[in-house]
């Protein structure tokens, strides 16, 4: 049985990580916390004179730099003078240049949002009249290419390492004392504290290209490096690393002056003043988080960072502590039953503590309940929830496990350590080779050899292939050869030790459950790094709110958004038709195809269509002609009597893939 485990563990892992990866590489590109709400001219507007700038206005203050906004005129020529100011609330603008031609001119638009995610986006206007415009815009979403994909890994990377780090040393000191001199839990605490660190820097050197070029060669731009040190995100990134230097100390005393000590009210000294500088790093690395994400943009500030380092030290402390206790039923020679019980305890501290400040995040980022399914937000909160209400099922039936582990006698863990007579054996056939002649150590090994066959006897039974090593001859050598058998001996004690704790079905049951929710673990930090990067549910209703207002306030216009998903590859989308000035007689109409991204879809083909089923009008149908990349417009679309229309959008995305879909909207 024990020789079955490590390959199933293994392929578990594997397994796990192959979810990871996925959820990780089929998520759609990162949103950004900032949204376009406004601009002037507004997009696919047409004015009569050449505006003197462009204005665009965000859901939040943005970062920009000289040529973040970009203005190309219907040869591809630029026409802005790259210098952008800002004029308002979150509102900036570019100046043009005198004597522009009439045309459909493409406005392009790179920035980073207040929560440090990359924005970009594209739209179009003319002037005078629409026209055709060589202008193909990039599907390329900002954050995205090998150097985003780079970014997302380093992020999740952090986040993993930040658990490992906190909710291992919380373990220990919390639950399981003796677990400063275990090997296996040193490395794990000591992996964390390496993979933080070196996301960290991972994600300060890919963080120039991540918002800017995307170029793989810029990832070790020093220009750029310095540009990202003067921000907020890189503020935070700089803070982390100092903060991990003390953590490094932290873990230097735990793992190593901390099981130096035999006085137990110096240990106890020790232990409080680890607790109260550990808590101090740790709520230090959750805040440069906090401080520089989704927690520090939007209402209530002053209330959702401290709730969202509460929240961050919860999880550590719950999946770190699991992932720890993972480990030592896996690797220690022993575990008490009590220790198992007191994280149980803590555990359900750390899920209360969960809940509550993920409810106030909820409310926070959402906003309304049709953001749970309207927004990929929502959708991707109601994947975690569902996690975490399978990680407390399954985390139920661990405490069953340790209810009974605790009850059964034949359960209760070592109290010695099985390297223990390692030590020993070795180090009394040394003493006796140094102080006794050859044939004496000879004699004295022969007889601890006995000793030894004696004493265990019944269990060689058990196996044959565990048959303690015989006894060493005489002759020089032999305290080399005594030590070597010393080690033999060890390690067959060690290895019939643990097929002991194999066979123990409580333990067993406990390790399957603890397993099983360290595996849903890795899928929820997955789900959740994928849900930091996501534009929140609030800000996408709230965009859309203000953009529908400003369109209606200064033209009268109807905006409709209608999603559509043809079914083939890469057939999702959506169309927002636009209907200026949406009254009876005749109206100009624009078509902007999208994909989830936001980035404008290059499709071959475009029908609308317009049915008023309450007077068995229609369908009227329009051709609109394509103007760029994602944009269709028609002129003099009649619509001949007032009422609740029914605007039908065909899209086709290959020479197979089409879909109708519709949506009703007043008109008149």
């Amino acid at each position: 049985m024990s020789q079955t485990i490590a390959p199933r563990v293994r392929t578990l892992l594997l397994l796990l990580l192959a979810v990871t990866g996925a959820l990780l590489a089929g998520s759609a590109p990162v949103s950004a916390h900032a949204a376009l709400t406004a601009s002037d001219p507004q997009q696919g507007s047409v004015v009569k004179e050449a505006p003197a700038q462009v204005s665009l206005t965000f859901s939040e203050g943005v970062a920009m730099s000289d040529g973040s906004v970009r203005v190309l005129d219907p040869k591809g020529k630029r026409v802005d003078t790259g210098k952008t100011s800002e004029q308002g609330t979150n509102t900036y603008s570019v100046k043009l240049h005198s004597g522009l031609p009439d045309g459909t001119f493409t406005v392009t638009y790179q920035v980073v949002s207040a929560d440090s995610h990359p924005v970009s986006g594209a739209f179009t206007f003319s002037i005078g009249a629409p026209s055709t415009t060589s202008v193909s815009v990039s599907d390329q979403e900002a954050g995205g290419g090998v150097v985003g994909g780079l970014y997302g890994f380093a992020r999740y990377l952090s986040y993993a390492g930040f658990i490992l780090l906190v909710g291992g040393a919380a373990f220990v000191l919390a639950c399981w004392q003796r677990g400063t001199g275990e090997r296996s839990v040193q490395r794990l605490v000591v992996s964390g504290w390496l993979a933080l660190t070196g996301a960290t820097l991972a994600m300060l050197l890919l963080r120039g290209s991540y918002t800017g070029s995307g170029k793989v060669g810029d990832i070790f731009d020093l220009a750029l490096l310095s540009d990202v040190l003067q921000t907020k995100t890189g503020a935070a990134l700089v803070s982390r690393l100092l903060l991990l230097a003390a953590g490094a100390l932290f873990i230097a005393v735990l793992f190593g002056a901390y099981e130096k000590r035999e006085d137990d009210e110096e240990k106890g000294d020790l232990t409080f003043g680890l607790a109260i500088g550990g808590f101090v790093v740790a709520a230090g690395l959750a805040a440069t988080w906090a401080m520089a994400e989704h927690a520090s943009t939007g209402i209530q500030t002053g209330i959702s960072i401290p709730v969202d380092v509460l929240h961050l030290l919860a999880v550590a402390v719950w999946l770190g502590g699991l992932s720890t206790l993972l480990v030592a039923l896996y690797r220690a020679p022993s575990i008490e039953s009590a220790v198992v019980r007191r994280f149980s305890r803590i555990a359900f501290g750390s899920v209360s503590v969960l809940a509550a400040t993920g409810i106030y995040q909820s409310w926070r980022q959402l906003g309304s309940w049709s953001a749970f399914t309207g927004t990929s937000y929502g959708q991707l909160l109601l994947v975690k929830i569902g996690l975490v209400v399978v990680l407390v099922g399954i985390a139920w039936i661990s405490r069953r496990w340790t209810a009974q582990l605790s009850q059964a006698p034949a359960a209760k863990a070592v109290k010695t350590s099985v390297a223990t007579p390692v030590k020993a054996t070795a180090k009394t056939s040394a003493k006796a080779s140094a102080k006794t002649s050859a044939a004496a150590s000879a004699k004295a090994s022969a007889k601890t050899s006995a000793a030894t066959s004696e004493k265990s006897e019944d269990e060689d039974r058990e196996t044959e292939d565990e048959k303690e090593p015989a006894a060493a001859p005489a002759g020089r050598g032999d305290g080399k050869r005594a030590a070597q058998l010393a080690r033999q001996r060890a390690a067959v004690a060690i290895a019939r030790e643990k097929r002991r704790r194999d066979a123990d079905p409580l333990r067993s049951g406990l390790r399957r459950s603890v397993l099983a929710e360290a595996g849903v673990a890795v899928v929820l930090l997955a789900v959740t790094t994928v849900l930091t990067s996501t534009e929140p549910g609030r800000t996408v209703e709230e965009a859309e709110a203000a953009t529908a207002a400003s369109s209606q306030e200064a033209t009268g216009a109807l905006a409709v958004d209608i999603p559509f998903d043809t079914g083939g590859k890469d057939g999702k989308g959506l169309a927002r038709v636009e209907i200026d000035p949406a009254r009876v007689g005749g109206n100009d109409m624009h078509v902007y195809v999208q994909r989830p991204n936001g980035k404008a879809f290059d499709i071959p083909e475009v029908k609308v269509a317009f049915t008023l089923k309450a007077k068995d009008i229609g369908p009227l149908p329009v051709v609109p002609d394509r103007i760029a990349t994602g944009h269709w417009t028609a002129s003099g679309v009649q619509i001949p009597i007032a009422g609740n229309w029914a605007i039908a959008v065909t899209v086709r995305t290959s020479d197979i893939d089409q879909v109708t879909v519709d949506k009703n909207a007043q008109i008149g």
